[in-house]
């Protein structure tokens, strides 16, 4: 045979870079950021109609911090050589960075609920202000990990960071309201629910969402009259394998929906429809970040 005529195929695979697990990891850590600022809100900025939830929002944020790396390790294959994240730095590497947010920010926490529950209201409040940028750097930093991500077209987006940011405290807030409902019904002795309470939540959960609609459309838009790859990605999403998932799961059920329960006065004040919609809202922002993460890697590397 004529080598020069010789022709070698080769299938090859790309390998999975994230997957189920990060997804997993991103929303938890977006659910303690959004959790962690509404705790702030009351003892960080005063705003007393907030209090209620000081307290339960730095016990959550906290707890789900400490959840949220688990999967992080899970998903890693060398899980005893994770001390190699804080020896070899490298500073325009956002894992770099991230790692030493994932450290600092619970130990704040920790420090933030301490002075809380000691009733010491100014360094509360100086802890609970330091927490603030610490709880957005921590959850910011996982949209930074994806928009570096060249070869992925659905991940390199100079708002991915901003989305990210956006829809953890639109999970977080749908998360306290159904929390506040939970505590005033179980945990209280008046078993009353905190209409005033939960009416500042949802007013606050659909401006959200409002802002999380035009990130998610202004990417989608972008997306479909870029280069080639981007298109791909945009196809995967509205017509593609992850249609279900984005347009219906995503979107409509966990946005669209939310959206007109929130802002319609009527039934925003009806409890029962209202933690619906809020379930409904952590369901969305749990696909969101499935979709973008493992829907990111569908498509062959560029």
């Amino acid at each position: 045979m004529n080598m020069d005529s010789t022709q070698l195929l080769y299938d090859i695979h790309n390998g999975e870079t994230f997957g189920t697990l990060i997804a997993i990891y991103f929303y938890l850590t977006g659910l303690s950021a959004g959790s962690f600022i509404i705790s702030t809100l009351s003892y960080g900025f005063g705003f007393e109609r907030f209090k209620p939830l000081g307290k339960i929002g730095i016990i959550l944020a906290t707890l789900l911090l400490v959840a949220a790396p688990l999967f992080l390790l899970a998903h890693s294959g060398q899980r005893l050589r994770v001390w190699h994240l804080f020896v070899y730095l490298r500073g325009t590497s956002p894992i770099t960075w991230g790692s030493f947010l994932l450290t600092l920010y619970p130990i704040n926490c920790i420090i933030y609920g301490y002075f809380m529950f000691r009733g010491n209201k100014r360094l509360t409040r100086i802890f609970g202000l330091i927490g603030i940028p610490l709880a957005l750097m921590v959850h910011g930093y996982t949209g930074f990990i994806l928009a570096f991500g060249k070869a992925r077209p659905l991940w390199n987006s100079s708002i991915m960071p901003f989305l990210f940011l956006v829809s953890a405290m639109v999970s977080g807030i749908a998360m306290m309201i159904i929390v506040s409902v939970l505590r005033d019904r179980f945990f209280t002795k008046e078993r009353k629910i905190n209409a005033d309470l939960l009416e500042a939540l949802a007013k606050m959960l659909g401006w959200g969402l409002v802002l999380d609609l035009f990130l998610t459309g202004t990417e989608v838009v972008v997306h479909s009259i870029s280069h080639l790859g981007a298109q791909e990605s945009t196809a995967l999403l509205l017509t593609g394998p992850f249609a279900a998932l984005f347009l219906l799961l995503e979107n409509f059920i966990g946005k669209v929906i939310p959206l007109i329960v929130t802002l319609w006065s009527r039934t925003r004040r009806m409890i029962p429809i209202l933690l619906l919609a809020s379930a409904l809202v952590m369901i969305g922002i749990y696909y969101m970040r499935y979709n973008i993460v493992v829907g990111g890697e569908y498509i062959p590397l560029l």
